[in-house]
């Protein structure tokens, strides 16, 4: 090995080793305690308004109040999965989690998704047998009530808003109380349209455009749950096009075992093995390579292993490249399984 050979760590000299996580060009606008702050106030006006709401949904006979109250209920459970979510998310890594417990905001937005579709499947079963039989319905109390929702929800929503919605998991408490605010409206809607036609199904429709809206929300975050759990590319990042882009800075032979996961929202991560000309400088390679992937990809957690083409690795196996197009001028090499496309200057294929 010589005494270029290995650049392992993808930190600049200038940047201590655990200072990642705070340098992102996307980094939090918001402190962590701000964000709770701001889910701690739309909780307690959730829930206030929601008991209330229970009791003249009940009394006014609207499935579409009571399909409104019991969203209202999956907002406030969401709140408090991000809370704890955020308390466990902000403990060090420790032991066997070496992210720490950051995923732990993943899986408050996945079990939100999840909620949001239970409860649309129910809510669209109770609408449709209140389209073929519907009952009486308030119109009056139904239309003061949603009105006074969308003011809650408004408010809530906007308290939202100022926390850090580039969290997945403050995204999924988001998602939750903007389709309820929709549904409040639509149920505002229907109560009008009960109290001065008497058309009581126009209840049953209300919660059916809850319903989509809710569908809605809810695949989404299941969606991009289920890709950061996956280990997919982070959302707009192309891996083929990012290893090209990578393998044509100067000294670069090829690059594989190239891979780019996301550790929770906001935070990419990257590793590959870079093969460097000849004589090439790997600790310039190294650092050029660094910050193209953090100016131009955000990508400030990543470790590249940077070897010289043909350079002995510690089981003494030799590596040879050479300009061929395909895996076969590989030989005895470091990595026989590539784990993926390999990169290589000029056109190839992935």
């Amino acid at each position: 090995m010589t005494e270029h050979a290995h650049g392992h760590h993808s930190h600049p000299p200038d940047r201590p080793h655990g200072s990642h996580g705070h340098s992102h060009s996307h980094s939090h606008t918001v402190a962590p305690d701000a964000d709770r702050r701001w889910l701690r106030a739309a909780l307690v006006l959730i829930t206030a308004f929601m008991a209330v709401e229970v009791v003249i949904g009940v009394l006014a006979r609207s499935l579409a109040l009571i399909s409104d109250a019991a969203h209202m209920l999956t907002d406030a459970a969401s709140i408090v999965l991000a809370l704890i979510a955020m308390r466990l998310a902000a403990r060090p890594a420790r032991g066997g989690y070496t992210y720490g417990l950051k995923r732990a905001e993943i899986l408050s937005a996945q079990a939100n998704g999840i909620t949001l579709l239970v409860l649309s499947v129910w809510l669209a079963y109770e609408a449709v047998q209140r389209l073929i039989a519907p009952p009486e319905v308030t119109g009056g109390l139904v239309l003061v009530t949603a009105l006074a929702g969308v003011v809650v929800n408004l408010i809530a929503t906007w308290f939202l808003s100022r926390a850090n919605r580039s969290s997945l998991n403050v995204e999924g408490a988001y998602q939750h109380i903007l389709t309820d605010l929709f549904g409040f409206v639509a149920t505002a809607v229907a109560g009008l349209i009960v109290l001065t036609t008497g058309f009581a199904r126009a209840d049953a429709l209300a919660t059916l455009v809850v319903v989509a809206l809710m569908l809605r929300a809810g695949y989404g975050l299941v969606r991009e749950s289920g890709r950061i759990f996956m280990e997919a590319a982070p959302a707009g990042v192309d891996p083929d096009a990012l290893g090209d882009h990578l393998v044509a800075a100067d000294e670069v032979v090829e690059i594989h075992d190239l891979h780019i996961w996301q550790i929770t929202s906001g935070e990419p991560a990257l590793s590959a093995h870079i093969l460097v000309a000849p004589g090439g400088d790997c600790h310039k390679v190294r650092r050029r390579l660094q910050e193209l992937l953090s100016t131009e990809y955000g990508v400030t957690h990543a470790t590249l292993q940077v070897d010289h083409v043909g350079e002995q690795d510690g089981a003494d196996a030799v590596l040879h490249v050479t300009s061929g197009p395909g895996p076969e001028h590989r030989t005895n090499g470091h990595c026989e399984d590539t784990h993926g496309p390999v990169h290589r200057p000029g056109p190839h294929q992935h």
